[in-house]
């Protein structure tokens, strides 16, 4: 994981979809709240929360498979060597 937690709620609500799971599930593995997860998700910009949550959050999400690309154009992907034989 990179130092910066800056991610947007678009970008966790993404990530989550194409880990496949839940918002219960992400919550859970992240330690926070359900209502923390659901209201960092529907920040349109910069995810809302605190600092040690959004990390949280990131972190479960990129154990999970997923790489936030953060350059002139914010997005996710699943980290390739995951699907690699």
């Amino acid at each position: 994981m990179s130092g910066n937690t800056q991610i947007t709620g678009r970008q966790i609500a993404a990530g989550r979809t194409l880990a496949g799971i839940t918002q219960e599930q992400l919550a859970a593995t992240a330690n926070i709240s359900i209502a923390t997860l659901r209201r960092m998700e529907a920040s349109p910009e910069i995810a809302l929360g605190l600092t040690n949550n959004v990390g949280a959050v990131r972190r479960a999400l990129e154990e999970a498979g997923i790489e936030f690309t953060n350059g002139g154009s914010p997005g996710v992907r699943t980290k390739s060597n995951l699907f690699k034989r």
